[in-house]
């Protein structure tokens, strides 16, 4: 039985204040960790970033604005296509205010992922197995 999706796309990448750029977005979704869905961001072969995401918040994204604090995301039109608009928000700058950059991922893309996590996993059927997260947590300490 297949327990892992990968899937590359290309993204459009805004940081700051700059115009968008495109870089790649490698998403994964492993049925051991059944909400989590994780994104590396990277350019020409170096990793900007690696954020692990909630299942559930992204699939909502794509229809209504969830998240607070580091991750928001959102819907959004660009006339003939629609994009989940995810804002990151990072460590804090010298100046108090904090590193933030938005991506934008057309919402085709995102959904069909999201079909074929669901085919590993559906929603509402996830696990949580509580004694192999104990397990690790005692072996870390």
């Amino acid at each position: 039985m297949k327990s892992l999706v990968r899937k590359t796309l290309v993204v459009q990448l805004q940081a700051g204040e700059t115009e968008r750029c495109p870089v790649l977005a490698h998403l994964a979704y492993d049925a051991a960790d059944p909400f989590a869905l994780t994104v590396v961001f990277s350019h020409d072969g170096r990793v900007l970033a690696r954020w692990t995401l909630d299942r559930e918040m992204v699939g909502e994204g794509l229809t209504r604005p969830v998240g607070e604090g580091d991750v928001r995301l959102s819907p959004e039109s660009r006339g003939m296509w629609d994009e989940l608009r995810v804002e990151l928000l990072g460590d804090t700058r010298t100046d108090g205010g904090r590193h933030r950059a938005v991506v934008f991922l057309w919402a085709a893309a995102v959904e069909a992922f999201l079909r074929e996590t669901y085919d590993v996993v559906r929603p509402g059927r996830e696990e949580v197995r509580v004694d192999d997260f104990l397990a690790e947590l005692m072996a870390e300490g």
